[in-house]
């Protein structure tokens, strides 16, 4: 094998490796755009602003939240429309609870 030969396989294995990951992050977003537009339907005109909002800000926020209205609605959590207050709510909910800081002087 000449090192021609080696070269011209190794590049063909890091397109086909690279071609692989293309395909697994177009069906990544299929299914992201997917479980968005099932949560959208369970949103009101204000909350789907704030979504958008939040989705050009922070993504990966905005899909954890879709998921969980997706979520919520298929176990039959969400009955109707939520409203933008509770869409902060759902928000807060997601937010990592801060640690109470306490400064004592002495």
């Amino acid at each position: 094998m000449s090192l021609d030969e080696i070269k011209q396989r190794k590049l063909k294995e890091l397109q086909d490796q690279l071609d692989k990951q293309r395909q697994e992050q177009e069906a990544l977003q299929q299914q992201i755009q997917v479980v968005e537009t099932y949560a959208k339907q369970y949103l009101d005109r204000d909350a789907i602003a704030r979504y958008g909002n939040l989705k050009a800000a922070h993504p990966e926020k905005a899909v954890q939240v879709a998921a969980l209205i997706a979520q919520g609605a298929q176990s039959g959590q969400i009955q109707g429309k939520i409203n933008d207050a509770q869409f902060k709510e759902l928000l807060l909910r997601l937010q990592p609870k801060k640690r109470e800081t306490k400064i004592v002087r002495k």
